[in-house]
């Protein structure tokens, strides 16, 4: 799970999300997160590790979503 510390050691770590990411592949992503947190197979800082990585592909994802009912939109239109 890839992750960039930033700069400030407060803010903890930020996780980079590749913004051509797939929404489909993103989506296989969070199960298989939300799965291996479930089984507890994860040590605590992996777990909050899988935690942040999950939250960006949930971001990514409903970015994603909001463009494509955009486009509808403007299709409707």
């Amino acid at each position: 799970m890839p992750a960039k510390k930033s700069e400030n050691p407060k803010a903890g770590l930020e996780v980079q999300i590749d913004p051509d990411l797939r929404y489909e592949q993103a989506v296989k992503e969070l199960e298989k997160l939300i799965s291996d947190m479930e089984s507890g197979k994860f040590s605590l800082e992996e777990t909050l590790l899988a935690y942040q990585r999950g939250a960006a592909l949930l971001k990514h994802c409903q970015g994603v979503l909001a463009q494509v009912e955009q486009q509808v939109r403007i299709f409707e239109a």
